[in-house]
Protein backbone atom coordinates (compact mmCIF):
# COMPACT_ATOMS: atom_id res chain seq x y z
CA UNK A 1 0.00 0.00 0.00
CA UNK A 2 1.67 3.43 -0.74
CA UNK A 3 1.45 5.68 2.03
CA UNK A 4 0.20 9.45 1.94
CA UNK A 5 2.36 12.59 1.19
CA UNK A 6 0.63 14.09 3.38
CA UNK A 7 2.95 14.12 7.24
CA UNK A 8 -0.05 15.15 9.14
CA UNK A 9 -2.23 11.72 6.88
CA UNK A 10 0.47 9.30 7.69
CA UNK A 11 0.96 10.05 11.19
CA UNK A 12 -3.12 9.85 11.77
CA UNK A 13 -2.81 6.13 10.12
CA UNK A 14 0.72 5.24 12.22
CA UNK A 15 -1.74 5.98 15.38
CA UNK A 16 -5.05 4.99 14.24
CA UNK A 17 -4.06 1.91 12.57
CA UNK A 18 -2.40 0.69 15.96
CA UNK A 19 -5.28 1.78 17.80
CA UNK A 20 -7.62 0.29 16.31
CA UNK A 21 -6.11 -3.41 15.93
CA UNK A 22 -5.27 -3.16 19.79
CA UNK A 23 -8.95 -2.68 20.38
CA UNK A 24 -10.20 -5.21 17.98
CA UNK A 25 -7.51 -7.90 19.75
CA UNK A 26 -8.31 -6.45 23.18
CA UNK A 27 -11.86 -7.55 22.24
CA UNK A 28 -10.97 -11.11 20.77
CA UNK A 29 -9.10 -11.79 23.74
CA UNK A 30 -12.00 -10.98 25.83
CA UNK A 31 -14.58 -12.52 24.08
CA UNK A 32 -12.54 -15.92 23.82
CA UNK A 33 -12.27 -15.66 28.09
CA UNK A 34 -15.86 -14.39 28.26
CA UNK A 35 -16.57 -17.71 26.45
CA UNK A 36 -15.22 -19.94 28.63
CA UNK A 37 -16.02 -18.07 31.74
CA UNK A 38 -19.48 -18.70 30.53
CA UNK A 39 -19.25 -22.03 30.12
CA UNK A 40 -17.86 -22.58 33.56
CA UNK A 41 -21.09 -20.41 34.97
CA UNK A 42 -23.70 -22.64 32.77
CA UNK A 43 -21.80 -25.93 33.97
CA UNK A 44 -21.87 -24.82 37.65
CA UNK A 45 -25.63 -24.07 37.37
CA UNK A 46 -26.82 -27.11 36.09
CA UNK A 47 -24.05 -28.90 39.09
CA UNK A 48 -25.95 -26.36 41.58
CA UNK A 49 -29.79 -27.39 39.99
CA UNK A 50 -28.89 -31.14 40.73
CA UNK A 51 -27.56 -30.63 44.11
CA UNK A 52 -30.64 -28.91 44.97
CA UNK A 53 -33.36 -31.19 43.48
CA UNK A 54 -31.36 -34.44 44.69
CA UNK A 55 -32.02 -34.31 48.06
CA UNK A 56 -35.87 -33.36 47.64
CA UNK A 57 -36.21 -36.61 45.46
CA UNK A 58 -33.61 -38.55 48.58
CA UNK A 59 -36.90 -37.49 50.74
CA UNK A 60 -39.30 -38.08 48.31
CA UNK A 61 -37.90 -41.90 48.09
CA UNK A 62 -37.68 -42.83 51.69
CA UNK A 63 -41.38 -41.94 52.02
CA UNK A 64 -42.60 -44.14 49.39
CA UNK A 65 -40.28 -47.00 51.09
CA UNK A 66 -41.56 -46.23 54.62
CA UNK A 67 -45.32 -46.19 52.74
CA UNK A 68 -44.79 -48.86 50.15
CA UNK A 69 -46.86 -51.02 51.82
CA UNK A 70 -50.27 -49.46 52.72
CA UNK A 71 -50.31 -47.69 49.43
CA UNK A 72 -51.76 -48.86 46.29
CA UNK A 73 -50.04 -48.45 42.78
CA UNK A 74 -53.20 -47.33 41.03
CA UNK A 75 -54.41 -44.51 43.24
CA UNK A 76 -50.59 -43.80 43.77
CA UNK A 77 -50.36 -39.87 43.07
CA UNK A 78 -46.72 -39.15 43.95
CA UNK A 79 -45.84 -37.88 39.85
CA UNK A 80 -48.54 -35.07 40.78
CA UNK A 81 -47.31 -34.50 44.32
CA UNK A 82 -43.32 -34.11 42.61
CA UNK A 83 -44.66 -33.06 39.40
CA UNK A 84 -45.25 -29.43 40.57
CA UNK A 85 -41.30 -28.63 40.89
CA UNK A 86 -39.49 -26.99 38.63
CA UNK A 87 -36.51 -25.01 38.65
CA UNK A 88 -36.31 -20.98 37.77
CA UNK A 89 -35.13 -21.17 34.39
CA UNK A 90 -37.23 -23.40 32.20
CA UNK A 91 -34.46 -23.68 29.77
CA UNK A 92 -33.06 -26.06 32.38
CA UNK A 93 -35.00 -29.59 32.51
CA UNK A 94 -34.29 -32.77 34.69
CA UNK A 95 -35.15 -36.12 35.02
CA UNK A 96 -34.72 -38.22 38.29
CA UNK A 97 -34.49 -41.67 37.87
CA UNK A 98 -34.17 -44.89 40.17
CA UNK A 99 -31.89 -47.52 39.64
CA UNK A 100 -33.67 -49.79 37.17
CA UNK A 101 -33.75 -46.75 34.72
CA UNK A 102 -37.93 -45.90 35.79
CA UNK A 103 -38.48 -42.11 36.42
CA UNK A 104 -39.41 -40.38 39.59
CA UNK A 105 -39.48 -36.66 39.15
CA UNK A 106 -38.99 -34.61 36.11
CA UNK A 107 -39.00 -31.02 35.13
CA UNK A 108 -42.36 -29.80 33.05
CA UNK A 109 -41.60 -30.15 29.19
CA UNK A 110 -38.79 -32.72 29.93
CA UNK A 111 -38.18 -35.08 27.03
CA UNK A 112 -37.00 -38.51 28.03
CA UNK A 113 -35.17 -38.43 24.34
CA UNK A 114 -32.91 -35.84 25.77
CA UNK A 115 -31.68 -37.29 28.63
CA UNK A 116 -29.36 -40.54 27.80
CA UNK A 117 -28.86 -43.72 30.35
CA UNK A 118 -27.01 -42.66 33.60
CA UNK A 119 -23.32 -43.69 33.02
CA UNK A 120 -21.74 -41.90 36.02
CA UNK A 121 -20.96 -38.92 37.77
CA UNK A 122 -20.20 -35.74 35.29
CA UNK A 123 -20.50 -33.85 32.39
CA UNK A 124 -21.53 -35.02 29.07
CA UNK A 125 -22.70 -33.48 25.80
CA UNK A 126 -25.04 -34.21 22.97
CA UNK A 127 -25.56 -32.61 19.49
CA UNK A 128 -28.37 -30.60 21.59
CA UNK A 129 -27.86 -30.43 25.04
CA UNK A 130 -25.22 -30.30 27.83
CA UNK A 131 -25.99 -32.25 30.86
CA UNK A 132 -24.57 -32.84 34.18
CA UNK A 133 -25.31 -36.41 35.88
CA UNK A 134 -25.10 -37.14 39.61
CA UNK A 135 -26.28 -39.93 41.76
CA UNK A 136 -27.27 -40.71 45.80
CA UNK A 137 -28.12 -43.65 47.61
CA UNK A 138 -25.15 -45.65 46.35
CA UNK A 139 -26.57 -45.43 42.56
CA UNK A 140 -30.53 -46.01 43.69
CA UNK A 141 -31.24 -42.77 42.40
CA UNK A 142 -30.08 -40.59 39.83
CA UNK A 143 -30.06 -37.51 38.33
CA UNK A 144 -29.89 -35.62 34.88
CA UNK A 145 -30.14 -32.04 34.40
CA UNK A 146 -29.91 -30.80 30.74
CA UNK A 147 -29.44 -27.41 29.04
CA UNK A 148 -29.67 -26.50 25.63
CA UNK A 149 -26.98 -25.47 23.39
CA UNK A 150 -28.83 -22.63 21.64
CA UNK A 151 -29.49 -20.87 25.10
CA UNK A 152 -25.91 -21.03 25.40
CA UNK A 153 -25.61 -19.68 22.09
CA UNK A 154 -27.82 -17.31 22.78
CA UNK A 155 -27.18 -15.87 25.27
CA UNK A 156 -22.99 -15.67 24.51
CA UNK A 157 -24.06 -13.94 21.60
CA UNK A 158 -25.81 -11.59 23.25
CA UNK A 159 -23.29 -11.18 25.87
CA UNK A 160 -20.42 -10.69 22.30
CA UNK A 161 -22.88 -8.31 20.84
CA UNK A 162 -23.10 -6.00 24.07
CA UNK A 163 -19.37 -6.20 24.36
CA UNK A 164 -18.88 -5.17 20.27
CA UNK A 165 -21.25 -2.31 20.37
CA UNK A 166 -19.24 -0.07 22.34
CA UNK A 167 -16.60 -0.91 20.03
CA UNK A 168 -18.50 0.20 17.06
CA UNK A 169 -18.90 3.47 18.65
CA UNK A 170 -15.57 3.51 20.39
CA UNK A 171 -13.14 2.94 17.50
CA UNK A 172 -14.57 5.70 15.30
CA UNK A 173 -14.71 8.00 17.98
CA UNK A 174 -11.21 7.55 18.78
CA UNK A 175 -10.13 7.59 15.18
CA UNK A 176 -11.43 11.37 15.04
CA UNK A 177 -10.26 12.19 18.08
CA UNK A 178 -7.15 11.09 16.74
CA UNK A 179 -7.42 13.27 13.07
CA UNK A 180 -8.24 15.94 15.42
CA UNK A 181 -5.92 15.96 17.81
CA UNK A 182 -3.06 15.53 14.81
CA UNK A 183 -4.73 18.55 12.95
CA UNK A 184 -4.49 20.51 16.03
CA UNK A 185 -0.52 19.97 16.25
CA UNK A 186 0.09 20.31 12.70
CA UNK A 187 -1.51 24.16 12.93
CA UNK A 188 1.64 25.99 13.24
CA UNK A 189 2.79 23.79 10.44
CA UNK A 190 -0.22 25.15 8.44
CA UNK A 191 0.72 28.63 9.73
CA UNK A 192 3.95 28.80 8.47
CA UNK A 193 3.08 27.22 5.07
CA UNK A 194 0.29 29.77 4.77
CA UNK A 195 2.84 32.72 5.75
CA UNK A 196 5.05 31.86 3.13
CA UNK A 197 2.36 31.18 0.23
CA UNK A 198 1.22 35.03 0.82
CA UNK A 199 5.35 36.07 0.09
CA UNK A 200 6.41 37.55 -3.09
CA UNK A 201 8.98 36.05 -5.25
CA UNK A 202 11.11 39.15 -3.81
CA UNK A 203 9.86 39.10 -0.37
CA UNK A 204 13.43 37.70 1.75
CA UNK A 205 12.64 38.63 4.83
CA UNK A 206 13.41 36.74 8.06
CA UNK A 207 9.97 33.77 9.42
CA UNK A 208 8.57 34.18 12.18
CA UNK A 209 9.81 31.88 14.66
CA UNK A 210 7.63 32.64 17.73
CA UNK A 211 4.94 30.13 18.69
CA UNK A 212 6.53 27.13 17.11
CA UNK A 213 6.86 23.75 18.26
CA UNK A 214 10.34 23.28 19.07
CA UNK A 215 10.93 20.47 16.26
CA UNK A 216 10.65 23.55 13.30
CA UNK A 217 12.61 25.85 15.26
CA UNK A 218 15.86 24.54 13.74
CA UNK A 219 14.06 24.18 10.11
CA UNK A 220 12.88 27.61 10.43
CA UNK A 221 16.65 28.90 11.79
CA UNK A 222 18.46 27.06 8.92
CA UNK A 223 15.81 28.75 6.60
CA UNK A 224 16.44 32.59 7.56
CA UNK A 225 20.08 32.19 7.84
CA UNK A 226 19.47 30.89 3.93
CA UNK A 227 17.24 34.31 3.52
CA UNK A 228 20.01 36.28 5.15
CA UNK A 229 22.91 34.97 2.94
CA UNK A 230 20.30 35.50 -0.35
CA UNK A 231 19.65 38.95 0.96
CA UNK A 232 23.21 39.85 1.44
CA UNK A 233 23.66 38.58 -2.41
CA UNK A 234 21.40 40.57 -3.77
CA UNK A 235 21.80 43.78 -1.71
CA UNK A 236 25.87 43.36 -2.70
CA UNK A 237 24.16 42.73 -6.79
CA UNK A 238 22.08 45.62 -6.71
CA UNK A 239 24.72 47.49 -4.70
CA UNK A 240 27.74 46.91 -7.46
CA UNK A 241 25.61 47.57 -10.30
CA UNK A 242 24.08 51.02 -8.88
CA UNK A 243 27.40 52.17 -7.55
CA UNK A 244 28.77 51.02 -10.66
CA UNK A 245 26.33 52.74 -12.86
CA UNK A 246 26.61 55.56 -11.31
CA UNK A 247 30.20 55.91 -11.17
CA UNK A 248 30.06 55.54 -14.93
CA UNK A 249 28.71 58.42 -15.78
CA UNK A 250 30.89 61.32 -14.64
CA UNK A 251 34.07 59.23 -16.82
CA UNK A 252 31.65 58.36 -19.56
CA UNK A 253 30.04 62.37 -19.98
CA UNK A 254 33.56 63.81 -19.76
CA UNK A 255 34.50 61.14 -22.80
CA UNK A 256 31.63 62.11 -24.92
CA UNK A 257 32.32 65.80 -24.20
CA UNK A 258 35.89 65.31 -25.05
CA UNK A 259 34.81 63.06 -28.72
CA UNK A 260 32.58 66.30 -29.45
CA UNK A 261 35.30 68.70 -28.83
CA UNK A 262 37.71 66.47 -31.30
CA UNK A 263 34.88 66.57 -34.00
CA UNK A 264 34.80 70.30 -33.61
CA UNK A 265 38.70 70.96 -33.57
CA UNK A 266 40.00 68.84 -36.37
CA UNK A 267 39.74 68.68 -40.30
CA UNK A 268 39.96 65.61 -41.19
CA UNK A 269 36.62 64.22 -42.05
CA UNK A 270 37.63 60.53 -40.95
CA UNK A 271 38.41 61.84 -37.42
CA UNK A 272 35.29 63.46 -37.71
CA UNK A 273 33.56 60.35 -38.17
CA UNK A 274 35.16 57.77 -35.93
CA UNK A 275 35.13 60.99 -33.39
CA UNK A 276 31.00 60.41 -34.20
CA UNK A 277 31.10 57.03 -33.50
CA UNK A 278 32.58 57.30 -30.41
CA UNK A 279 30.23 59.69 -29.03
CA UNK A 280 27.27 57.14 -29.96
CA UNK A 281 28.76 54.55 -28.30
CA UNK A 282 29.29 56.25 -25.18
CA UNK A 283 25.90 57.84 -25.30
CA UNK A 284 24.78 53.94 -25.39
CA UNK A 285 27.34 53.20 -22.57
CA UNK A 286 25.39 56.32 -20.35
CA UNK A 287 22.10 54.73 -21.53
CA UNK A 288 22.99 50.98 -20.39
CA UNK A 289 23.90 52.69 -16.50
CA UNK A 290 20.99 54.85 -16.55
CA UNK A 291 19.00 51.22 -16.88
CA UNK A 292 21.15 49.64 -14.55
CA UNK A 293 20.36 52.36 -11.89
CA UNK A 294 16.68 51.63 -13.18
CA UNK A 295 17.07 47.97 -12.11
CA UNK A 296 18.89 48.10 -9.19
CA UNK A 297 16.30 50.53 -8.09
CA UNK A 298 13.29 48.56 -8.94
CA UNK A 299 14.86 45.63 -7.09
CA UNK A 300 16.29 47.25 -4.11
CA UNK A 301 14.08 50.31 -3.12
CA UNK A 302 10.64 50.28 -1.67
CA UNK A 303 8.11 50.53 -3.56
CA UNK A 304 4.85 50.96 -1.58
CA UNK A 305 4.36 54.30 0.27
CA UNK A 306 2.39 55.00 2.82
CA UNK A 307 -0.26 58.17 1.58
CA UNK A 308 -1.95 56.74 -2.00
CA UNK A 309 -1.37 59.31 -4.91
CA UNK A 310 -2.51 60.01 -8.57
CA UNK A 311 -0.93 58.48 -11.20
CA UNK A 312 -2.48 60.03 -13.95
CA UNK A 313 -0.04 63.07 -12.72
CA UNK A 314 3.05 60.83 -13.31
CA UNK A 315 1.83 59.30 -16.88
CA UNK A 316 1.23 63.01 -18.09
CA UNK A 317 4.42 64.13 -16.66
CA UNK A 318 6.26 61.00 -18.47
CA UNK A 319 4.65 61.72 -21.98
CA UNK A 320 5.48 65.09 -21.62
CA UNK A 321 9.14 64.80 -21.15
CA UNK A 322 9.25 62.46 -24.17
CA UNK A 323 7.17 65.25 -26.04
CA UNK A 324 9.87 67.65 -25.21
CA UNK A 325 13.09 65.72 -25.53
CA UNK A 326 11.81 65.19 -29.16
CA UNK A 327 11.49 61.47 -29.67
CA UNK A 328 7.89 61.54 -28.54
CA UNK A 329 6.44 64.15 -30.75
CA UNK A 330 3.28 63.65 -32.64
CA UNK A 331 3.73 60.20 -31.91
CA UNK A 332 2.10 59.41 -28.03
CA UNK A 333 -1.56 59.30 -27.67
CA UNK A 334 -2.35 59.58 -23.98
CA UNK A 335 -6.05 58.53 -22.73
CA UNK A 336 -6.41 59.23 -18.80
CA UNK A 337 -9.58 58.45 -16.69
CA UNK A 338 -11.46 61.86 -15.74
CA UNK A 339 -11.16 59.95 -11.99
CA UNK A 340 -8.15 60.19 -10.13
CA UNK A 341 -6.14 56.73 -10.28
CA UNK A 342 -5.05 56.24 -6.42
CA UNK A 343 -2.60 53.64 -5.73
CA UNK A 344 0.26 53.85 -2.60
CA UNK A 345 2.54 52.69 -5.85
CA UNK A 346 5.92 54.81 -5.70
CA UNK A 347 5.15 57.74 -8.24
CA UNK A 348 9.12 57.70 -9.14
CA UNK A 349 8.81 53.51 -9.32
CA UNK A 350 5.91 53.92 -11.63
CA UNK A 351 7.62 56.81 -13.40
CA UNK A 352 10.20 54.34 -14.42
CA UNK A 353 7.61 51.75 -15.72
CA UNK A 354 5.86 53.99 -17.53
CA UNK A 355 9.18 55.69 -19.27
CA UNK A 356 10.55 52.04 -20.19
CA UNK A 357 7.02 50.82 -21.51
CA UNK A 358 6.54 54.32 -23.90
CA UNK A 359 10.41 54.16 -25.10
CA UNK A 360 10.84 50.41 -25.88
CA UNK A 361 7.20 50.86 -28.10
CA UNK A 362 8.56 54.16 -29.29
CA UNK A 363 11.88 52.25 -30.46
CA UNK A 364 10.43 49.15 -31.88
CA UNK A 365 7.33 50.61 -33.53
CA UNK A 366 6.15 51.92 -36.79
CA UNK A 367 7.78 54.75 -36.84
CA UNK A 368 5.52 56.59 -38.52
CA UNK A 369 2.23 55.13 -36.47
CA UNK A 370 1.53 56.83 -33.37
CA UNK A 371 1.74 55.28 -29.63
CA UNK A 372 -1.49 54.37 -27.55
CA UNK A 373 -0.78 55.02 -23.55
CA UNK A 374 -3.93 54.07 -21.63
CA UNK A 375 -4.62 54.63 -17.96
CA UNK A 376 -8.11 53.75 -17.19
CA UNK A 377 -9.76 53.77 -13.43
CA UNK A 378 -9.35 50.39 -12.80
CA UNK A 379 -5.81 50.61 -12.77
CA UNK A 380 -5.10 49.03 -16.05
CA UNK A 381 -2.15 51.01 -17.92
CA UNK A 382 -1.93 49.99 -21.45
CA UNK A 383 0.61 50.78 -24.18
CA UNK A 384 0.25 49.79 -27.83
CA UNK A 385 2.20 50.57 -30.77
CA UNK A 386 1.71 49.15 -34.02
CA UNK A 387 4.79 47.00 -36.55
CA UNK A 388 6.12 43.43 -36.27
CA UNK A 389 4.18 40.84 -34.24
CA UNK A 390 6.18 38.89 -31.94
CA UNK A 391 6.64 35.36 -31.86
CA UNK A 392 5.03 33.72 -28.52
CA UNK A 393 8.74 32.02 -27.87
CA UNK A 394 10.01 35.55 -27.49
CA UNK A 395 7.34 37.24 -25.06
CA UNK A 396 8.87 35.41 -22.72
CA UNK A 397 12.53 35.87 -23.56
CA UNK A 398 12.05 39.58 -24.08
CA UNK A 399 10.98 39.78 -20.13
CA UNK A 400 14.81 38.41 -19.42
CA UNK A 401 17.66 40.80 -18.71
CA UNK A 402 20.21 41.75 -21.63
CA UNK A 403 17.46 40.22 -24.06
CA UNK A 404 16.82 41.63 -27.61
CA UNK A 405 14.40 40.92 -30.52
CA UNK A 406 17.73 40.43 -32.62
CA UNK A 407 21.16 41.31 -32.85
CA UNK A 408 20.91 44.25 -35.01
CA UNK A 409 18.32 46.09 -32.92
CA UNK A 410 18.98 49.41 -30.60
CA UNK A 411 18.54 49.16 -26.85
CA UNK A 412 20.09 47.63 -23.56
CA UNK A 413 17.69 44.62 -23.59
CA UNK A 414 16.92 45.95 -19.48
CA UNK A 415 13.76 47.85 -20.70
CA UNK A 416 11.13 44.99 -20.38
CA UNK A 417 13.12 43.14 -17.39
CA UNK A 418 12.93 46.73 -15.63
CA UNK A 419 9.25 46.55 -16.17
CA UNK A 420 8.96 43.03 -14.66
CA UNK A 421 10.79 43.56 -12.09
CA UNK A 422 8.54 46.53 -10.60
CA UNK A 423 5.38 44.77 -11.41
CA UNK A 424 6.53 41.52 -9.37
CA UNK A 425 7.51 43.58 -6.58
CA UNK A 426 4.47 45.89 -6.53
CA UNK A 427 2.18 42.68 -7.16
CA UNK A 428 1.30 43.65 -10.37
CA UNK A 429 0.27 41.55 -13.35
CA UNK A 430 2.05 42.12 -16.56
CA UNK A 431 0.53 40.60 -20.16
CA UNK A 432 2.05 40.96 -23.57
CA UNK A 433 -0.55 40.54 -26.51
CA UNK A 434 0.79 40.28 -29.68
CA UNK A 435 -0.45 40.44 -32.65
CA UNK A 436 -3.30 42.86 -31.74
CA UNK A 437 -6.79 41.64 -32.83
CA UNK A 438 -7.89 44.19 -35.17
CA UNK A 439 -4.10 43.86 -36.83
CA UNK A 440 -1.98 41.08 -38.06
CA UNK A 441 0.62 43.00 -36.37
CA UNK A 442 1.36 45.27 -33.36
CA UNK A 443 2.73 44.72 -29.46
CA UNK A 444 0.23 45.98 -26.66
CA UNK A 445 1.74 45.74 -22.72
CA UNK A 446 -0.67 45.82 -20.10
CA UNK A 447 0.28 46.28 -16.10
CA UNK A 448 -2.92 46.30 -14.38
CA UNK A 449 -1.69 48.18 -10.66
CA UNK A 450 -2.29 47.42 -7.08
CA UNK A 451 -4.76 50.31 -6.25
CA UNK A 452 -5.14 52.01 -2.80
CA UNK A 453 -8.94 51.47 -2.16
CA UNK A 454 -8.48 47.34 -2.97
CA UNK A 455 -5.25 47.34 -0.72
Amino acid sequence: MRLPRSLQARLALAVGLPITVLWIAAASVTAHRLGHEMEEVFDKGLQATAERILPLAIHDLRRERRDDSGHDDEDDDRDEHIGRLRTEDEAVTYVVRNREGRVLLRAAGASDAVFPPYDGRGFRQTATHRLYYDAALDGDLTIAVAEPLDHRQQTSRGMLIALILPLIVVIPLSLLAIVVAVRRGFRPVRTLRQDLAKRGAQDLSALPDSGLPTELEPIIGAVNQLLDRLRAAFEAERAFAASAAHELRTPVAGAIAQAQRLRTETDDVQARQRATDIETTLKRLMRMSEKLMQLARAEGSRLELDEPSDLRIVVRLVAEDFTRSGSGVGRLDVVLPDVPVLSTLDPDAFGILCRNLIENALRHGAQDRPITVTLDAGGLLSVCNEGPALPPEAIDRLMQRFERGSATTEGSGLGLAIVKAIADRAGAAITVTSPLSETEGGVKVSVLLPLAVAR
